[in-house]
């Protein structure tokens, strides 16, 4: 028996805090639920001011029966972009890895002496990765397969998806951020263009580049160079669109260096035809006519198509970066039939849930990105998803999707410093008042644990020290 100094601790272990630590261990290597997170955790959440009630966590080993931690596990909670668990992993599943999509350009009429008479189609079928060099291969073949003018107009086929209409203002009234954008069967680029603002302290100015071809783009660049620290220097920029012109107001510290800012700022079919016609007249081609919505006619030929990445790498993209509009072209293409709805993508996804067994009485789906208030899941069945993804042909292609901590993704900056750096892969969330981390984690010993912790409170925003100190203590197990 360890002999006792008089304040109870072992002789030998001078620090109390390692001595809690190890007696927390033993007694849960001798139960096989511990309803409470460890000390350090419990200790970091007061430190925030987040009560015990706005937290959930379960940690359960990849083979095991009984979780080994388990705090309001049953309870339904806004996971933020950890909901892309849900829409990546059936996807995987259903769809299968090697999945893509097509998009395609079609004409009725043949072209003749490199002139087209007729109507050109763009079809889209959904593909989240039509970027913008994808786009730009698309139209390269046109004018490899000797089409250089168009004479009649351009029509944009977004009937593959039926979609209510999309208020980009809607969830935080930030119109033009990227991640604001709708779905879309014909997403070109994300529905974004790229600036670079380049800060030049000798001139005392911000030079802003237009990266993204935008035909009739017009730049008012107001911006200020100051000394300040950089920090959260988006927060400082204040874009506005009017008509053809993006006015860039507000200051970008010089400490900040060059930094892309990415912006959404035309309706989809402006968008598509700002670039059509930049990206058209660099390959030498014309167009006569003009450009609008329609749908592609029974007798149309294909013409060129432009296949997507696989949807192995797609899920990557949408994990590790937590591309929100990715994932929610992702969360339509589930949908059985065409056009794709957002109803029955639900539908889709609850089928397969009740073929795998899996029973999440409390989910609520929206778009299946997590940027929504209203989707809802509790740690538990983050759990059995991730266990069930465990078992699953589709494992590696899923987990490597995740961001590693301390590597790359989401998680690049975050837990480098500690033994859960390169071991963990998790799906990271953030929302206002929401935080989670969900995945997988292997300890020293080479034991790999699923981890889920769910925060919804409104001081979640300070909760990031709890959850890696959780992470650091199953990494350390």
């Amino acid at each position: 028996m360890a002999q006792l100094i008089p304040n109870g601790i072992p002789h030998g272990m001078r620090n109390p805090r390692a001595f809690f630590s190890t007696l927390f261990m033993a007694l849960l290597s001798s139960t096989a639920i511990a309803a409470m997170p460890p000390p350090e955790v419990n200790a970091a959440l007061k430190e925030a001011g987040i009560p015990a009630r706005s937290v959930a966590i379960i940690v359960q080993g990849v083979d095991a029966e009984q979780p080994l931690i388990s705090a309001n596990a049953k309870q339904a909670m806004n996971p933020a972009s950890a909901m892309k668990l849900v829409t990546t992993y059936a996807a995987l599943e259903l769809l299968g890895p090697a999945y893509t999509w097509r998009t395609e350009a079609l004409s009725e009429t043949a072209a003749v002496g490199g002139r087209l008479d007729g109507d050109l189609y763009l079809r889209g079928s959904g593909d989240p990765r039509l970027a913008l060099e994808q786009f730009w291969l698309l139209l390269r073949q046109l004018r490899a397969r000797g089409i250089g003018e168009i004479g009649g107009d351009l029509l944009l086929d977004r009937s593959a998806f039926a979609l209510p209409p999309h208020d980009p203002a809607e969830f935080d009234n930030e119109p033009l951020r990227p991640y604001n954008a709708g779905p879309d069967a014909l997403l070109v680029n994300l529905k974004s263009l790229r600036l670079t603002l380049q800060p030049d302290p000798g001139r005392k100015t911000v030079t802003v580049i237009s990266e993204t071809p935008s035909e009739g783009l017009r730049i008012a660049n107001r911006l200020t160079l100051t000394n300040d620290a950089c920090g959260d220097w988006r927060e400082k920029l204040k874009p506005t669109v009017n008509s053809d012109t993006i006015e860039l107001n507000g200051s970008l510290a010089a400490a900040c260096g060059e930094k892309a800012l990415n912006l959404s700022p035309w309706p989809a079919d402006a968008q598509v035809e700002r670039m059509f016609r930049s990206l058209w007249r660099e390959l030498g081609g014309t167009l006569r006519g003009q450009v609008r919505d329609g749908k592609t006619p029974v007798g149309a030929q294909v013409i060129a198509a432009q296949d997507s990445p696989a949807l192995g790498e797609v899920v990557r993209e949408i994990n590790k970066y937590s591309n929100n509009v990715m994932a929610r072209q992702l969360f339509l293409t589930l949908a059985a039939e065409r056009p794709a709805t957002p109803e029955a993508a639900h539908r889709r996804i609850r089928a397969w849930l009740e073929e795998k067994k899996l029973k999440l009485p409390e989910l609520v789906l929206d778009n299946g990105s997590g940027l929504s208030r209203s989707e809802r899941i509790s740690a538990e069945g983050l759990s059995q998803l991730l266990l069930a993804a465990w078992q699953s042909p589709v494992m590696p292609e899923l987990m490597s999707s995740l961001p590693l901590a301390g590597v790359d993704g989401t998680l690049k900056k975050r837990l480098g410093d500690s033994s859960a750096s390169g071991r963990a892969h998790l799906k990271t969330g953030y929302l206002e008042g929401v935080r989670a981390i969900a995945g997988y984690v292997l300890d020293t010993s080479g034991k790999r644990w699923v981890v889920v912790c769910l925060i919804n409170d409104p001081r979640a925003k300070l909760g990031k020290p709890a959850m890696d100190a959780l992470l650091r203590w199953v990494a350390d197990r």
